[in-house]
C-alpha cells in the first residue's frame, strides 16, 4: 500500500494567523509525520490547513536540515536522521542522570560538599544534577549552567580524556580564557593542565573560578569509552584540601561506577584509583 492511499487522521489545524511561529509549523509537520510515517506535502497541507507552497518551503528547509527525508515512493517525506540522533541524546543523558543519581548521593553524603553531574555539548559542559552541600551553595554553576570545557573541574576533565588532536583544535576554535582574570591563556599551558589530568586520573579547580573554592573532578565514559560527562565536588577550598586522597579516590571511584553501568569495561582513567 502506498502512502498515498493511507487513511491518515486529521491533524489539528493551525491557528489562522499570518504570523504563526515557523517552529509551530515544522513541530506541526514533525507531529504528522509521526504518526503517518510517510506523506506528501498535499496531504500534508490538507491535513495542517496550510497552503501546500508553505508546506513544501518549510519540507525543503527541513530536508537540508536533515529533519526530514524523501520517502520510500516519490514525492513522500519522512522523518530525518537528526531525529534519531536527538532522540538517542535525550535518551542517553535520561539513562546517565537514572544511573548517576544513586552514585552521586553517596558521594555527597560521604564528604557534604555540592556535588555535580555534567554532560557535554560541543564547546561546554551542562550541569544536568547538583546535590548542594553542607556548607556552600552558591557554587557555580546552577542547575542548567553550563562552563566552558577548560573551566572547572568537571568540565577540564571531559576535555582532558578527550582525543588529543582536540584540544589543538578546541584551542583555535575560541578564546581559552580564566574565568576571574578574563586573560588568554596559552595552548602550551592548558595542553600542561590536561596532560596532567590524564596522569593523575582526575582534574582539580583550585580557585580559578571563584576564590576560596575548591573541586576536584573526574570523567564518565560511554560504553566506547567516549567523555560523555563529568562528575565533581566542590567546596571551600580549605575542606576540600583537608580531604586529602580520599577525596579524589573517592570522586575517581563514582567517575568509574557511572561509566561501569554505562557498559564501559576499560582500565582508563582509573589507573591511579586501582594502585592508591
Amino acid at each position: 500500500m502506498t502512502a498515498n492511499r493511507q487513511k491518515t487522521e486529521k491533524a489539528p489545524a493551525l491557528p489562522k494567523n499570518e504570523n504563526v511561529n515557523v517552529v509551530v509549523k515544522v513541530v506541526a509537520i514533525l507531529d504528522a509525520l509521526s504518526t503517518q510515517r510517510e506523506a506528501t506535502a498535499t496531504q500534508l497541507a490538507e491535513q495542517l490547513s496550510e497552503p501546500r507552497s508553505s508546506v513544501y518551503r518549510l519540507l525543503g528547509s527541513m530536508q537540508r536540515m536533515e529533519l526530514v527525508d524523501v520517502g520510500s515512493h516519490r514525492g513522500t517525506y519522512r522523518l530525518g536522521l537528526k531525529l534519531l540522533k536527538l532522540g538517542n541524546a535525550v535518551v542517553n543523558q535520561l539513562d546517565l542522570h537514572r544511573i548517576a543519581a544513586p552514585v552521586m548521593e553517596d558521594l555527597r553524603d560521604a564528604f557534604g560538599f555540592t556535588t555535580f553531574l555534567f554532560v557535554r555539548r560541543g564547546r561546554e559542559a551542562v550541569c544536568i544534577e547538583r546535590l548542594d552541600g553542607l556548607r556552600v551553595t552558591a557554587v557555580t554553576p546552577g542547575l542548567g549552567g553550563s562552563l566552558a570545557l577548560h573551566l572547572g573541574a568537571g568540565p577540564k576533565s571531559i576535555l582532558a580524556f578527550s582525543p588529543r588532536s582536540e584540544w589543538t583544535k578546541y584551542a583555535a576554535e575560541g578564546p581559552v580564557e580564566t574565568f576571574l582574570a578574563r586573560t588568554p591563556i596559552d595552548f602550551p599551558t592548558l595542553a600542561a593542565q590536561l596532560e596532567r589530568c590524564r596522569e593523575i586520573g582526575y582534574s582539580v579547580m583550585d580557585g580559578d573560578m571563584e576564590p576560596e573554592i575548591a573541586a576536584v573532578g573526574a570523567p564518565v565514559l560511554d560504553r566506547r569509552g567516549v567523555p560523555i560527562g563529568s562528575v565533581s565536588v566542590s567546596d571551600l577550598r580549605r575542606v576540600i584540601f583537608e580531604a586529602g586522597d580520599a577525596l579524589p579516590n573517592r570522586v575517581l571511584a563514582a567517575g568509574r561506577e557511572i561509566s561501569r553501568l554505562l557498559g564501559y569495561d576499560g582500565e582508563a582513567p582509573w589507573t591511579r584509583l586501582q594502585t592508591s
